[in-house]
């Protein structure tokens, strides 16, 4: 999908919401959501979302986060988790059509277990109540099995 790790690199993908950043602000991205997770970032886990009232519930965060993290609490198994991101586990970055004021959502791929793991979020830093957000939308299980072009930069 992509070859070139120039910065001015951006990609937009055929449904205009997405695009494909370079290596390096994905990079930066991920140093920013260290940069929150070490600052005090206030953790937020979407639990319960509409969408997954008609999924299969193996598919939905509560039952992933359940399943991988039986004997943790939920906030500080996926700060651990948010830690081990890296570049190539990055899919591409999406604009949120429902809230246009904030920031720009990532998505990420990581397997656990054998079972690949699809993960949503966005970082906001200093927020308008003084503090930086870190929100997961999604951490669950794939309906659909990854493959390699989905990542931009996995070699």
């Amino acid at each position: 999908m992509v070859s070139n790790d120039t910065e001015s690199e951006h990609i937009t993908l055929a449904d205009e919401k997405s695009r494909i950043e370079s290596r390096i602000d994905i990079q930066a991205y991920i140093q920013d959501l260290n940069y929150a997770l070490d600052h005090g970032a206030k953790v937020e886990v979407q639990m319960h979302r509409n969408v997954d009232n008609n999924r299969n519930e193996q598919y939905t965060n509560k039952f992933t986060i359940s399943d991988l993290f039986p004997n943790e609490n939920p906030v500080d198994a996926l700060k651990k988790e948010l830690r081990k991101l890296t570049v190539e586990d990055y899919i591409k970055t999406v604009k949120d059509t429902r809230f246009k004021k904030k920031s720009e959502m990532r998505e990420f791929g990581k397997v656990y277990s054998s079972k690949d793991v699809y993960i949503n979020i966005r970082v906001e830093l200093l927020t308008d109540y003084g503090n930086h957000m870190v929100f997961i939308m999604s951490f669950h299980y794939a309906d659909t099995p990854f493959t390699s072009d989905m990542f931009p930069y996995r070699k």
